[in-house]
């Protein structure tokens, strides 16, 4: 006792209960955070809700992901992905996927929304996760385009293509078009990541930020075709190769007809 009452008076002890005390206010404080955001998850689904989607997730997707969700070989683990994740994927019709691949296509949703919305749900409960966004942060018509271009060509562009046309990455990958994506599922993406997308967090881009994303594609779409051939809006690379094949034919049936013409 002597030797620890003298240790008391050490210079650093007064820094070593700094540390110890950061540490476990921010420990309980991330404990609280945890259960506070997986509750907040979860509340708005009911109960029945929670009990089908984890039936429908036992049916359909414990064989790759596990009974639990924490992932098998053939899966990666679903706890912590949060509703956002499993909206997009099953909305989208990208899971489940039909054979393995370098990335999950697109196609028509195997599942209802409401079904989609159960697992949700219950993927929810497993871990705390990014949760569907809000109808506010859908709505374009409080969406800046402008800035919303700015955020995008920052962000997006150099895989998506300026004019959101997607494209070709490597190993078998791409990016895909993102014209007529529904608003919910682009907010889905940026929070979640899919594929080979890097997370944009409400850190990265604010929610607000996210919203003129969708606005600034949602003008895209709308906005008519200037003229000539649109070949897809994926820029000089298609512009090129076409203008490349087409003069050549000219070139050489022009050649071909001077050709016959001398003969």
């Amino acid at each position: 006792m002597k030797a620890l009452s003298q240790q008391r008076r050490h210079p650093l002890a007064v820094l070593v209960l700094m540390v110890l005390a950061l540490l476990l206010s921010g420990g309980l404080y991330a404990v609280a955070t945890t259960t506070n955001e997986a509750k907040a998850q979860t509340e708005s689904y009911s109960a029945q809700d929670l009990e089908e989607g984890e039936k429908l997730f036992i049916a359909n997707c414990s064989t790759c992901h596990g009974l639990d969700g924490a992932g098998t070989p053939s899966g990666p683990s679903l706890i912590g992905v949060g509703a956002a994740a499993v909206d997009f994927q099953v909305g989208t019709g990208r899971m489940p996927m039909q054979a393995n691949g370098p990335q999950a296509p697109q196609k028509a949703p195997q599942f209802s929304p409401e079904e989609t919305a159960q697992m949700a749900g219950y993927v929810a409960t497993l871990g705390p996760g990014p949760a569907v966004p809000e109808e506010e942060y859908l709505d374009v018509t409080q969406g800046n385009a402008a800035n919303g271009a700015k955020v995008f060509l920052a962000n997006c562009a150099m895989c998506h293509n300026a004019a959101g046309a997607g494209g070709a990455l490597t190993r078998g990958k791409y990016a895909p078009s993102l014209m007529g994506v529904e608003e919910v599922h682009i907010y889905e993406a940026m929070q979640t990541g899919p594929q080979n997308m890097p997370v944009f967090n409400d850190a990265n881009i604010t929610p607000e930020e996210k919203r003129d994303v969708i606005t600034y594609l949602k003008t895209l779409e709308e906005s008519p075709n200037p003229g000539g051939f649109g070949l897809g809006a994926l820029g000089p690379v298609s512009e090129g190769l076409f203008v490349w094949t087409i003069g050549l034919a000219v070139i050489i049936g022009f050649t071909i007809w001077l050709t016959s013409r001398s003969a």
